[in-house]
């Protein structure tokens, strides 16, 4: 049987790929330690975001409707760091650089150790950071 290893790439369609650029900058690489290319597929600019496990590609819209998260598609997009002090940490880095996001706290509806925080890009996509919980990691540990 093939099993899938990881999410290589995901793509976010932006309305306005300048001011999104902006935002990812700060979020993806000032905070979260992303590096940073661009590129042209059927000459429209592209740009994309890395670390060692993923990238996080922009492209532009070529419609202008509004994103919904409750409409079909991606409601959110989660990405996890180690601890809960991680947590802490990017949601003053995040608030630091003005950009709202809720205060990290615990949500023990979701798990007993669930920290996190939220936020949403420019153009309405929902975001949560989150620490790497003991229920991920026996997962992970005990495949």
């Amino acid at each position: 049987m093939i099993e899938i290893t990881g999410i290589d790439h995901i793509y976010f369609t932006v309305s306005d790929l300048n001011r999104s650029e902006i935002f990812y900058d700060r979020v993806l690489s000032d905070v979260l330690g992303f590096r940073k290319n661009r590129f042209t597929i059927k000459n429209e600019p592209h740009i994309q975001y890395f670390n060692r496990y993923f990238g996080i590609v922009l492209r532009p819209s070529q419609t202008q409707s509004l994103y919904n998260s409750y409409a079909p598609g991606l409601h959110h997009f989660c990405f996890r760091v180690d601890s809960e002090a991680d947590v802490l940490a990017v949601a003053t880095q995040l608030r630091g650089l003005g950009i709202e996001s809720s205060e990290a706290r615990l949500y023990p509806e979701y798990a007993p150790d669930y920290w996190a925080t939220f936020f949403s890009d420019p153009d309405g996509i929902r975001l949560e950071i989150t620490n790497y919980r003991m229920e991920r990691r026996e997962r992970h540990n005990n495949w």
